[in-house]
């Protein structure tokens, strides 16, 4: 995997867990993988794990059992609220640069109007 060198190594990790659970890819009470597994997986250092899964479990995305490992939340309400959080950051980053291009946003549901029809 590359990485994105404006954001620490850690957050992108956790980032991608957190869409995998968002999408489905990752089941509600589902046991991660090991740090040292997580660790192999992304080619990372597993001191870099071991940040993931503290920020994921201060987030309240995943918890902890004593000597059986880390498991996703059983939550559905904090994962429907991550989902909505997502697409929140999505789509201002889309408005963001459509506006830096120049669209108003009427523009910008043209746009979306003539992509929606066109079946893009």
């Amino acid at each position: 995997m590359e990485y994105n060198s404006s954001l620490p190594i850690y957050l992108q990790v956790a980032n991608l867990i957190k869409r995998d659970i968002v999408t489905g890819k990752r089941e509600l009470g589902e046991k991660l993988p090991s740090v040292r597994e997580l660790a192999v997986s992304y080619t990372i250092n597993p001191n870099t794990v071991s940040r993931v899964y503290k920020e994921l479990e201060t987030e309240g995305v995943c918890f902890t059992r004593r000597g059986m490992g880390t498991f996703v939340t059983e939550d559905s309400e904090k994962v429907k609220n991550m989902k909505e959080e997502m697409a929140g950051t999505l789509i201002h980053e889309f408005l963001e640069g459509m506006q830096q291009l120049g669209f108003t946003k009427t523009d910008v549901i043209r746009i979306l109007k003539k992509k929606e029809e066109s079946g893009e």
